[in-house]
């Protein structure tokens, strides 16, 4: 018996273009209670990254696949499959490492096996929607000889920011800030500055702001105004807004997942709502109030691929009065007590008001506090 241990040392949360970094450990137990304790040979062990697509067959028409493809794994047990037995179709993937042949372990000995890939910067984001799924997980797989090959899967999530893939570093080594009492390698180096360049841009975009004035009116004609600083956020922060305004007021936070045109399955096909964060609020005789609603570090910031496109909006419905609601003055001379009862039944109209907003990633280590998915992954063989 071989246990195997995967260990992501950073978290289970990327940027694309980043290097991914995961310790393998295979050991050989050694148990009180076994009386025979002998070594275990592995043949080899390799590893890959690859990202899973997976659509809704009542949602996405996607283009017949090649019927000539086949599991190649099901008749050559010695081939390395990794997608082997996912739903859906494998649209990325990144070569094949192999992390060693012929590992023997004597009883209590374990060997561990350093695996780095860097992210495609070209890739879709992770992305668990109603009509379509992008799943990315590294897989490594092993095998004793005359044995059938294990596969060890580990989920990790990956946020894509735009802009990182057309930034081109310096090539003067120099002018770059470094530590002299410190020894980086080449690729650890430049990922570090990938992730500082990451945080500078998102900084960038989402701190600038400047008011924005909305005025809200129906067919009877002004209802009130609405106030918001910014519309470009990361995930993990608050969306914050103001209301001058007489009646009442329902804002909500909505992810908008839509189908392209061509891959829609059938023409006019609805866009699917995802609702995020909720406020409701009555405020029948008040001037003003105000919203906070926070984006999920869970969630998924906007973006698109050929066949899908995911926007964030804020969407917000009215609920007003048709006929004054009535109130009750008491002057200060009235010495006996009053009651003032609100009417039974008032007529209403109803209408609704969406604002686009736009929501990047954040930094990865900080989405990694609530993933979803383990740093640590095991199986036995």
């Amino acid at each position: 018996m071989i246990e195997v241990l995967a260990k992501l040392g950073r978290g289970p949360v990327f940027l694309a273009g980043e290097m991914l970094e995961c310790v393998i450990t295979f050991t050989n137990p050694l148990s009180v209670s076994s009386t025979s304790a002998s070594s275990e040979m592995l043949a080899w062990a390799s590893a890959q990254i690859h990202c899973q697509f997976h659509a809704s067959e009542n949602r996405v028409a996607l283009p017949p696949s090649d019927g000539s493809k086949h599991d190649v794994q099901a008749e050559n047990e010695t081939v390395f499959v990794p997608n082997r037995g996912e739903r859906g179709q494998c649209i990325l993937s990144t070569p094949p490492k192999i992390l060693f042949c012929d590992l023997r372990l004597d009883p209590g000995e374990s060997k561990s096996y350093s695996y780095c890939e860097t992210l495609p910067i070209d890739g879709p984001p992770s992305f668990r929607g109603q009509s379509v799924k992008y799943v990315y997980k590294l897989t490594i797989g092993c095998q004793r000889v005359n044995s059938p090959i294990k596969l060890l899967r580990v989920p990790f999530r990956v946020l894509v920011l735009h802009g990182l893939k057309d930034y081109q570093f310096p090539q003067d080594e120099a002018v770059a800030p470094s530590n002299p009492f410190l020894e980086e390698e080449e690729g650890l180096k430049k990922d570090s500055r990938l992730a500082d360049l990451a945080t500078e841009l998102l900084m960038a975009a989402t701190s600038r702001r400047s008011l924005h004035l909305y005025n809200i009116s129906n067919t009877r004609g002004k209802v009130g105004t609405f106030c918001i600083f910014k519309t470009v956020y990361k995930i993990g922060e608050d969306v914050i807004g103001t209301f001058n305004f007489s009646e009442g007021d329902i804002p909500c936070l909505q992810m908008e997942e839509s189908i392209q045109e061509e891959f829609q399955r059938r023409r006019g096909q609805p866009v699917s709502y995802s609702t995020h964060a909720r406020h409701q609020e009555a405020c029948l005789h008040t001037a003003q109030s105000s919203f906070s609603l926070p984006i999920p570090l869970s969630s998924t910031p906007g973006f698109t691929t050929n066949i899908v496109s995911l926007k964030w909006r804020l969407h917000f419905e009215f609920v007003t009065s048709g006929e004054s609601a009535g109130t009750c003055v008491v002057r200060g001379s009235q010495s006996e007590a009053v009651t003032w009862t609100g009417v039974e039944q008032i007529e209403v109209d109803t209408f609704s008001w969406d604002l686009p907003i736009k929501v990047l990633p954040t930094n990865p280590i900080l989405a990694s506090y609530v993933s979803q998915f383990s740093s640590t992954n095991s199986i036995t063989i």
